[in-house]
């Protein structure tokens, strides 16, 4: 006989999964272990098979838990946002819009859309999520923790994917640097091959665009010096620690002397993209960032269109989408 899941069973292990333990899971959700426990068992005994290991500490999933999870923690959303749609129709609560982002595009991309959303519909509060990685933001979504999700292309995805362009990046040289007085506003990434650079750690997936287009320069850069944080990469290079790539969107006005496009260029492209096809709010919000998500600000020269043998930064599943 197949025995249906429940919400309940599908909190339940969400719960141990989140306290990593039993005991705590059971404090959590007020019932008694033992009770834990045989909702765990029955889920399982529908799922066909265990989905944690027993005895583990803390609790680790089974291949099959890994799988069950994600699904758990999306219904589970949903079974929220149907109450919180409810209490909206009732004139409990406001409406909200859920966005799923990168750090980076955050800074450079989305304000002026957000604006431009703010003053279409000053009704609806926007919860925005930032993430290191383009794989973490394509899980917050598949999670249901997000209504929508504006990142480089999701690799896999079910859902539908909206391009939104091309989002361009910059070399930053220090005010002294002699690059900086010669003309013109294009510099070949091989005129840098021995420089030490102002790079991005691991976690910031900027690491992997900037060594992508070094390598396709012909060369594999130096570094001088590390950097988590998006934004402090631009205050080092500034001062004169190395040139570093960056995100053409964020570099404020009052630096453009010391900006410069690589040649080849080096562009990322940006979607938003929903696990189902989006209701009314959720597509007149990617209508907005379409008309007017900043990819390319007026102060920067642009290189579309300018020279050949663009690079474009491909996307792999995790950690390697950019910040």
């Amino acid at each position: 006989m197949v025995m249906a899941m429940t919400l309940r069973q599908l909190q339940y292990l969400v719960t141990i999964v989140d306290s990593g333990s039993f005991t705590r899971a059971a404090e959590r959700l007020h019932v008694s272990q033992p009770a834990l426990s045989r909702q765990l068992q029955s889920l399982e005994r529908s799922c066909g098979g265990p989905l944690v290991e027993r005895g583990a500490r803390p609790v680790l999933l089974t291949a099959l838990g890994r799988a069950v999870l994600p699904h758990a923690r999306a219904a589970l959303a949903e079974v929220d946002r149907a109450d919180a749609a409810a209490r909206r129709v009732s004139g409990n609560q406001r409406l909200e819009l859920r966005v799923a982002t990168l750090y980076s595009v955050s800074f450079g991309v989305l304000p002026p859309a957000l604006a431009a959303w703010r003053r279409e519909r000053p009704d609806v509060l926007l919860s925005l999520t930032e993430q290191l990685h383009a794989g973490d933001v394509q899980e917050v979504m598949t999670t249901g923790e997000a209504d929508v999700a504006v990142g480089p292309p999701p690799v896999d995805w079910a859902g539908p994917v909206f391009p939104l362009g091309s989002e361009e990046f910059v070399v930053v040289l220090g005010a002294d640097d002699p690059l900086v007085r010669r003309a013109g506003t294009h510099l070949r990434l091989t005129e840098l091959a021995g420089r030490e650079w102002v790079h991005y750690t691991a976690p910031n997936g900027l690491a992997r665009i900037l060594d992508s287009a070094c390598a396709n320069a012909g060369f594999e850069p130096r570094v001088a010096v590390q950097t988590q944080q998006t934004a402090t990469a631009l205050q080092l290079a500034a001062a004169g620690l190395g040139p570093t790539l960056f995100p053409a969107n964020i570099v404020p006005v009052g630096l453009t002397g010391r900006v410069r496009t690589p040649d080849p260029p080096v562009h990322r492209m940006l979607t938003a993209y929903t696990r189902r096809h989006p209701d009314a709010l959720t597509t007149s919000f990617i209508d907005t960032l379409t008309r007017h998500a900043c990819l390319v600000p007026p102060h920067i020269p642009s290189a579309v269109g300018q020279l050949g043998n663009v690079v474009e930064i491909p996307l792999q599943r995790r950690g390697n989408g950019g910040n």
